[in-house]
């Protein structure tokens, strides 16, 4: 038996999800070729800028050299136009052309220019692709999927590596529309990973302002907060749960257990002159106090009497007889 009294309600919700790492990337093949060199696999460290692999450059070396070929007969081109104008010019001067023939080397010249800084550019865009067969990793971190093989083909854009850094975890969590109202960037969380046998402490780092399509649920994401102990056992998708502190709530409450609700109206079983009546309550907010799942109540007196759920559903009218009840959980 215990009495309803006003107590410190810790509310919190239960959340879960799968962690995942706050910095991944997936290298891409930014050019179409074949895979060469790509030794890097699952586990492996890599750093920022590490070749990790390489596509054929034969292709990109010919198209280079074809560009480069291409931009020096338009410097050829350039420097015949400017002899002809500066012959142009001189004959000119003397009164031997007119003035016409120098316009139009005048737009011999031009052209001529504009076809060798379009072949300059075209060299440039052939030996960015030249560049792009080498592949580099572009963050530090660890291999978690190779999806190639050496000597497979790929197209441009095509996924080569996964790369994650696990020095920086987070819990993507989805709580329903009304529930998200409660949470603020900065409350704490304890969370149970499995593998991992200690708790680990996370904190809301973001909530995200649009509602998934569909469940109208909102993800808020919370920052895994590790130590050496537990570092080491913490993996990207591994599946975490625990529960999500919201605040507090002083109340008038009752252990949940001693809350029945096989009648329509929620009711607790009180004990008035040493009989047993079934009082009817509007049931609150849950939150734990001293260990115990304590939930608000409203219809009941300060110090009332409430049995526990463990003594079962009793007739209205029971007499009982019973201890000097002690404040509290019992």
């Amino acid at each position: 038996m215990v009495l309803a009294h006003n107590v410190e309600l810790r509310q919190e919700l239960a959340i879960s999800g799968a962690l995942k790492a706050v910095n991944s990337a997936f290298v891409k093949a930014r050019v179409a070729g074949e895979i060469q060199g790509l030794n890097a696999r699952e586990g492996d460290f890599v750093k920022a800028g590490q070749v990790i692999g390489r596509i054929d450059t034969t292709e990109y070396q010919a198209r280079l050299r074809q560009a480069q070929q291409q931009a020096a007969a338009a410097k050829a081109q350039v420097d015949i136009a400017q002899r002809s104008l500066d012959n142009n010019q001189s004959l000119v001067n003397q009164g031997f052309i007119s003035k016409t023939a120098l316009d139009t080397s005048l737009s011999n010249l031009a052209g001529a220019q504009a076809t060798y800084q379009a072949a300059q550019s075209g060299a440039d865009v052939a030996r960015k692709s030249l560049d792009d067969t080498v592949l580099r990793a572009p963050m530090d971190g660890q291999i978690a999927q190779r999806l190639v093989q050496n000597g497979e083909r790929v197209a441009v854009d095509a996924r080569v590596l996964e790369i994650v850094d696990l020095r920086a975890l987070e819990l993507e969590a989805a709580l329903g529309a009304a529930e998200s109202v409660q949470v603020q960037a900065g409350q704490t969380a304890q969370l149970h990973i499995e593998g991992v046998s200690q708790p680990v402490t996370a904190r809301v780092a973001r909530i995200n302002p649009s509602t998934v399509a569909g469940s109208r649920s909102v993800l808020v994401y919370l920052s895994v907060q590790t130590t050496p102990d537990t570092k080491a056992g913490l993996r990207q998708g591994l599946f975490a749960q625990g529960s999500l502190a919201t605040g507090s709530l002083t109340t008038l409450a009752v252990p949940l257990e001693a809350v029945r609700t096989d009648k329509p109206q929620a009711y607790v079983q009180t004990v008035v002159d040493g009989r047993v009546l079934h009082q009817p309550v509007t049931v609150g907010a849950a939150g734990d106090y001293q260990g115990v799942r304590m939930v608000a109540v409203q219809g009941l007196k300060d110090g009332a009497e409430v049995l526990m759920g463990t003594v079962g559903a009793l007739r209205e009218g029971t007499l009982l007889t019973r201890a000097k009840p002690v404040a509290g959980t019992s």
